[in-house]
């Protein structure tokens, strides 16, 4: 499948015209635009014209409009132009306010470049966040109320995670009307050409661009400074940009930037505010029909039509991303900046939106290039994305359930739980469930048709057994005789018994598995002795320490892991060659699976064994120590572990694929189909 898209508001692709002008830049006017002679001419012209058209576009009048990097530099001017002029104020003796206020949605690069010049002009004046309503719009009463105080305000023309538009005349209006002299900076980076602008019949002092959020290439920006702004320069040192910022600049860049601003300005190269609408509708309408009961953490009428965020009940983040990937369909988990951090999205519990929603939200977002042939197939690949969750039980299905043996592990918060399912007797057995996973629980079992055979604790359960109690209600079970285990319970062919160790009980499914709770794999050496357990009985812990299970051989032995073992893509296929008996293993989730299309890698056997299932496969794994196992997943990231936890049990030959399919697709090596 060809890829789509979607994360336009973190970085676009280039507009052939752009290529194209950067290119004849490059080959033909490579001048430098500080020379004298013809060729140099020729690149200024070249570079005067691009101002000129940025200029009439944006609606500069007589402010200034510079070339820079991109929106970091351009902020960072804005900042230390307005901090020195408010240093300046104060020590000739004039009163200035002792806030540096800005929205609580701005992008990172607001606070952090407040918070560098203060300290570092030794202004000392206090950070403050203003506040935002539910809607994501800056809260004009606390700013009404902030204002006398303020010395500089920052805000964005729209928001990078939400795409929320903010109401500029009103705060515009708010400053005239109480007669405040801060300075104010607004961040139009994903205003340019989703905006109409006219920075020159505004009060704002400072609005900084980046031309790789619309077709331009990156390093490119603008700086717009309004006439009579204070201004100092970031860089100095050659006096370009008529002593505004230092720097050879770069001229390939302003090119193709130029070229972009000439496709806004011929109106016909993108598509109109209606048209962008129209298709935001159709995307609504798929993930409404995919995703029951997802939830927009945007009000559509207040934001960009080329921004979706939303949220999906029991999934994260993290799992949304992971199946989008699979079927090719680019988005984020927010700000491109901060996405690798993990963390709940600042934007949105700034909005003060549920935690949850903060914590699994996606970004969604197109640019106004975008054709209807991509909105159709992005259309299509969510539906399949919605399937393949009703597939893996993660959505309600109507499906004739598929139930099989298996031990299942699913994690949250350093907690783990496991399940134990029967397919002969169509039941399963719940350890140490964690609150947060309890949707996720109660759709497995209910879309799998299992009875519920029992829920067990390894130890006392901190919540005082509410998600036990939780994990009932929702399957409708009554919980007198349901949920306790004297000594041990019948389950398929097996028996699970409850092994007294202190304050833990053991959980042994034959001598295959043992549950230990928080017990120190150490500590089972009684349960050796006893022959209760055998060297090579899975340990199953519930703590997430990220070594996934253990076996009582390496626990008693000490087994050093073997070095770190990766494979590049480019090396897979000498790798195989060398060994034809080698297993690739895909440790990604069943629902990556079915969100693909076709296989990962062409002529190769591949096993399916998602990481979360790898507990119940490591046995027979084990019997083969030097059978090569080669783990891949999406990123690298799931393989590592999985490749970790085989070395440190004692398989010796246990590879991963750096880098993971993303790499490998990168390469577009000849092993890698894509999915």
């Amino acid at each position: 499948m060809k890829e789509i898209y979607l994360d336009s508001n973190a970085t676009t692709c280039v507009l052939p015209a752009a290529v194209a002008a950067a290119t004849q830049a490059m080959a033909h006017g490579y001048g430098n635009p500080s020379s004298t002679h013809a060729t140099g001419l020729q690149a200024k012209a070249m570079m005067d014209g691009v101002r000129r058209r940025a200029s009439g576009l944006l609606g500069t009048g007589d402010g200034r409009l510079m070339f820079n990097s991109g929106a970091t530099e351009g902020i960072q001017t804005a900042v230390l132009s307005a901090l020195c002029a408010l240093r300046e104020r104060r020590d000739a003796g004039k009163r200035i306010g002792s806030l540096l206020l800005y929205g609580a949605t701005e992008h990172k690069a607001v606070p952090e470049s407040l918070a560098h010049w203060n300290r570092l002009l030794g202004l000392n004046l206090e950070l403050r966040k203003l506040p935002v309503d539910a809607q994501g719009r800056h809260d004009l009463q606390a700013l009404g109320a902030l204002v006398g105080d303020t010395a500089m305000l920052c805000t964005m023309a729209a928001n990078n995670e939400t795409g929320v538009v903010s109401d500029l005349s009103a705060i515009a209006q708010l400053l005239q009307e109480r007669g405040a002299d801060a300075y104010w900076m607004v961040d139009c980076v994903q205003a340019l050409g989703k905006l109409k602008l006219n920075l020159a019949a505004t009060r704002i002092d400072y609005a900084p661009f980046s031309g790789h959020k619309l077709y331009a290439p990156k390093g490119i920006g603008m700086l717009y400074v309004r006439a009579g702004a204070p201004f100092t320069p970031l860089m100095m040192g050659g006096g370009q940009e008529a002593g505004l910022r230092s720097g050879t600049e770069n001229m390939a860049g302003i090119a193709a930037l130029g070229a972009v601003l000439a496709a806004l300005e011929d109106g016909s190269t993108f598509r109109s505010h209606a048209e962008l609408a129209t298709f935001r509708e159709r995307l609504v309408a798929s993930l409404e029909q995919a995703f029951p009961g997802i939830v927009f953490n945007m009000p559509f009428e207040l934001s960009l039509p080329t921004t979706l965020n939303f949220s999906v009940p029991g999934l994260s983040s993290k799992e949304l991303l992971d199946l989008f990937d699979a079927a090719r369909v680019r988005v984020s988990s927010g700000s491109a900046c901060s996405a690798a951090k993990a963390l709940p999205s600042y934007v949105l519990e700034a909005m003060h939106v549920p935690q949850w929603r903060a914590s699994s939200a996606i970004r969604l977002s197109f640019g106004p290039l975008v054709d209807e042939a991509t909105i159709a197939a992005a259309c299509a690949r969510i539906a399949r994305c919605g399937e393949a969750l009703r597939h893996s039980c993660l959505l309600p299905s109507a499906l004739a359930p598929s139930p099989h043996d298996g031990v299942i592990q699913l994690s949250v918060d350093g907690q783990c739980t496991w399940v134990l399912s029967d397919a002969a007797s169509a039941s399963c057995v719940v350890l140490d469930p964690a609150a947060a996973l309890v949707p996720r629980l109660a759709a497995f079992i209910r879309c799998q048709h299992l009875a519920l055979r029992a829920i067990v604790h390894t130890t006392a359960p901190t919540d005082h057994g509410a998600a036990r109690l939780a994990l009932l209600q929702e399957l409708e079970i009554e919980q007198v005789g349901r949920v306790d285990i004297d000594g041990e319970l019948a389950f398929g062919q097996q028996r699970l018994r409850r092994i007294e160790c202190g304050a833990t009980h053991v959980y042994l499914l034959g001598q295959r598995y043992a549950f230990t709770g928080s017990l120190a794999p150490q500590a089972i050496a009684p349960l050796l002795a006893a022959g209760l357990v055998t060297p090579d009985t899975v340990l199953c812990a519930a703590g997430n320490d990220g070594s996934i299970c253990n076996t009582v051989r390496a626990a008693q032995d000490g087994i050093v892991p073997a070095a770190e073992l990766q494979l590049d893509a480019a090396g897979l296929p000498a790798f195989l060659r060398q060994h034809p008996d080698a297993i690739l293993v895909d440790v990604r989730e069943a629902y990556e699976h079915a969100a693909c299309a076709g296989q990962v890698f062409e002529g190769c056997e591949v096993r399916s064994v998602p990481l979360s299932r790898l507990a119940g496969q490591v046995g027979a794994w084990l019997q083969e120590p030097r059978r090569p196992l080669v783990f891949f997943c999406r990123s690298g990231n799931r393989s590592a572990r999985a490749a970790a936890c085989l070395r440190r049990l004692g398989h010796g030959a246990a590879w991963q694929l750096n880098g993971g399919m993303a790499l490998a697709e990168a390469t577009r090596h000849p092993l890698a189909i894509a999915a």
